[in-house]
């Protein structure tokens, strides 16, 4: 029995032991099992960051703006222009006023003279180098320029590099000049090391060492002098994860800075980190990269930075918004001692150089206005007429760089006297929330010198220039006019200004009245025009036949589909500001059609042209019938409805133009042209309610006030071949040949010679015009 017991306790100790031998191999299957899990699981994920990294850098690793321009400054001997208007151009083009000019984008000012260093630049003609040279000026007029260097040899012209005057952001809003590593002065470069990643040209992309490194400096400086994370984690943290501070986030810093490190070289790696940085906020625009900033805050290309202002930017990489040197100069002036400190100490400077920037005073310059969009109406309008030929993505990520025709000197004076003279209106005409826009050309060209879309210029809102859509009155009636003068009529035909009724199929007759509910009789087609007479017009147009009227309005560029009723006539149509300066810009034009153009050319991001907006010119009405329908407009602002005009631009000036009411005086007009500029103004209410103002009252005046500032060129019409010349009761009138047949037998009964008539003639308007002002 003992015998079979010690057996049995022998095979259940066996047992066991065996057991316990089975537990420790099965416990290390398991664990290694888990390890191989963990490990592809790590793999799995290290490869997924891997692929995204290299996703980010080897393809487009930003979303670059498209950036607008102005049109370039030209400067020659004789221009009427004046010191200040320089000097504000020079602002808005970001350049900075120094008592001393020694690098591009930098200017001085003593009393009328100007010492300016303009900037690279590429235009679509190619790459203008920078120029440096003197103006100077005597009265409203640039007496001469002259080179800086040698013999100060006179200069015929000089161009200034334009304003850039907005942007085109993707949703982030982040704005950066884009930099390679030869842009990075050398001084930068080696600042930003030794204060941020003195190991940064040792490490794998962490560094204990420098971690460590870092906190003694702190401890021992009272402060944080030098960062715990290298460049490359730094980079990483911006380019790929979120601010978060924990344990997950860290991790992933460190596991992607050490492959960054691996695909691409410490000079990629440093160039990425110098355009990602984050320096900054302008409004909802973000800066980012050293390039950018140093524009923003200094108004330099980032070579011409100096030690003291490297030292700022540096420094503001802890903290750009305590650091910042217009909202906390103390902060700023305290942060860049340290990081002159560490310049100093790691003989990046000498001491000379240290003891001047440390006592260098920080320089207000004002940021430059080159961010978010100083002028929101026109650059709708570039942003809707780009559209037709790029995707939304171009404009917002390619870094496309526009060239536009805007003249900020014309755009500054139709903001000031649209907002002014509205002001001054309303008081006139106990009226509020009186709206208003403007479009401002370049006759000869169409090119769009300024485009206010309402009273608030920095109002992104409403455009009216351009989705305004309202009655133009009037404005039609010169349309109508043309038509007729090419179709056998003269400014001298006779024209009924008697009542008329028009059956209308589902209603009572139309019957139009004029403005001052009289009827004049028989009237020339010059002064029917000039005084705006409906019912001559209404006679007139349904003589030549609505649809004779419909096409020529559409032949001079006023978009739309109109039917055939009566009320066209008299203005029915309802188009935008702009449609009417492209209707009036054929007549100013002499007849050829030319679209109106706000684009001039489309660079790439590399600075290769991608498109020209070159002119377009297709011949729409006889050069003939345009003269004379140029002459009554003269006629109208001589002695018809845009008379009181004359006290805004007063003789020697001629000027051409058009006053337009729609009916209940909801909307007030006014085009017209000078040798020089074309401009529509409209004024309304955005509720459509009355204004009590006319197009003579309103819309007319805000015309002259801007024309009076912008000192125009008289309209000197010149006769084109096929004209011929008559008085007609006292009036010197054009005619083309062959339609002076019938009349020179009436001609040649009148006694008094032509001269005596016209002496009559101007006597009898100046009596009338005294009792018209």
């Amino acid at each position: 029995m003992k015998k079979r017991k010690t057996t049995r306790k022998k095979r259940k100790t066996r047992k066991k032991n065996n057991q316990k031998r089975r537990i420790p191999f099965f416990n290390l299957g398991m664990v290694a099992l888990a390890l191989i899990l963990a490990g592809l699981i790590l793999a799995s994920y290290i490869t997924y960051l891997d692929t995204e990294i290299r996703n980010r850098f080897n393809g487009k690793r930003w979303s670059l703006p498209a950036v607008v321009y102005a049109r370039p400054l030209e400067l020659f001997p004789g221009l009427t222009f004046t010191p200040g208007m320089l000097e504000r151009e020079l602002q808005l083009a970001g350049y900075r006023k120094e008592n001393r000019v020694t690098a591009s984008g930098g200017y001085s000012r003593h009393g009328a003279t100007f010492d300016i260093f303009t900037r690279d630049f590429h235009y679509s003609s190619g790459l203008e180098k920078s120029k440096h040279f003197i103006v100077s000026f005597s009265g409203d007029t640039i007496r001469e320029l002259n080179a800086t260097a040698g013999s100060h040899a006179p200069i015929s012209l000089v161009r200034i590099d334009p304003a850039r005057i907005g942007s085109f952001h993707p949703q982030d809003n982040e704005d950066r000049i884009v930099l390679t590593r030869t842009d990075l002065p050398s001084l930068l470069v080696k600042t930003l090391i030794s204060v941020e990643d003195r190991r940064f040209y040792s490490h794998i992309g962490i560094s204990p060492i420098g971690i460590l490194r870092a906190l003694y400096a702190d401890v021992k400086a009272g402060s944080t002098v030098q960062g715990g994370s290298t460049l490359t984690q730094q980079l990483v943290k911006n380019l790929f994860l979120t601010r978060a501070r924990t344990l997950r986030r860290k991790i992933n810093e460190a596991v992607m800075a050490i492959l960054l490190e691996r695909h691409y070289s410490k000079n990629e790696i440093l160039t990425a980190y110098a355009n990602e940085i984050f320096l900054g906020q302008d409004g909802n625009r973000a800066i980012h990269g050293f390039g950018l900033a140093s524009q923003f805050y200094f108004r330099r290309n980032i070579k011409d930075l100096t030690p003291d202002q490297i030292a700022i930017l540096v420094g503001m990489v802890k903290g750009p918004s305590y650091y910042d040197p217009r909202r906390h100069p103390k902060n700023c002036l305290r942060r860049r001692k340290v990081v002159l400190d560490v310049m100093l100490a790691d003989g990046l400077i000498n001491k000379s150089t240290y003891t001047q920037a440390v006592s260098t005073p920080l320089i207000q310059s004002g940021a430059v206005q080159s961010g978010f969009n100083r002028f929101p109406a026109f650059l709708d309008l570039v942003r809707r007429r780009l559209q037709q030929h790029y995707k939304e993505e171009d404009l917002t990520s390619n870094g496309l760089k526009i060239l536009t025709t805007l003249d900020p000197q014309v755009q500054w004076q139709v903001e000031k006297q649209l907002d002014d003279g509205i002001a001054t209106l309303e008081r006139i005409h106990h009226r509020s929330h009186i709206e208003g826009a403007v479009v401002v050309t370049n006759r000869e060209n169409a090119d769009i010198l300024a485009l206010a879309g309402g009273r608030e210029a920095l109002n992104s809102g409403f455009n009216r220039a351009l989705d305004a859509k309202r009655s133009m009155g009037s404005l039609i009636k010169p349309a109508i006019y043309l038509a007729a003068l090419t179709h056998g009529y003269t400014l001298t035909s006779p024209l009924e200004d008697t009542a008329v009724s028009v059956p209308v199929k589902s209603g009572h007759p139309w019957r139009p009245q004029n403005f001052d509910r009289r009827e004049h009789g028989s009237v020339p087609l010059y002064l029917a025009l000039a005084h705006s007479y409906n019912l001559a017009t209404v006679h007139l147009g349904l003589a030549i036949g609505l649809k004779t009227a419909i096409q020529a309005a559409r032949d001079l560029g006023l978009p739309g589909t109109f039917k055939a009723y009566p009320s066209f006539l008299l203005g029915a149509a309802s188009p935008s500001p702009l449609d009417v300066a492209q209707m009036y810009q054929t007549l100013a034009t002499g007849g050829f059609y030319v679209p109106e153009r706000a684009i001039d050319s489309v660079l790439s991001a590399d600075n290769k042209v991608i498109k020209r907006y070159g002119l377009s010119v297709q011949q729409r009405f006889p050069p003939e019938a345009v003269y004379l329908l140029n002459c009554a407009l003269q006629h109208v602002v001589r002695e018809g409805t845009a008379r009181a005009l004359s006290s805004y631009l007063p003789a020697p000036y001629q000027v051409a133009g058009k006053t337009g009411t729609s009916d209940d005086l909801r909307d007030s007009w006014f085009a017209g042209f000078t040798g020089d500029k074309l401009a529509v103004v409209w004024l309304g209410r955005d509720d459509n309610k009355p204004t009590r103002m006319t197009g003579a009252t309103g819309a007319m005046v805000i015309w002259g006030r801007i024309m009076r500032e912008l000192h125009p060129q008289s309209l000197d019409l010149i006769p084109p071949p096929g004209i011929e010349w008559a008085y007609q009761d006292g009036e010197r009138l054009p005619y083309f040949t062959g339609d002076l047949s019938t009349k020179q037998s009436s001609e040649s009964q009148h006694s008094d010679s032509p001269e005596i008539q016209k002496s009559f003639h101007d006597l009898f308007q100046s009596v009338r015009n005294l009792f018209h002002r």
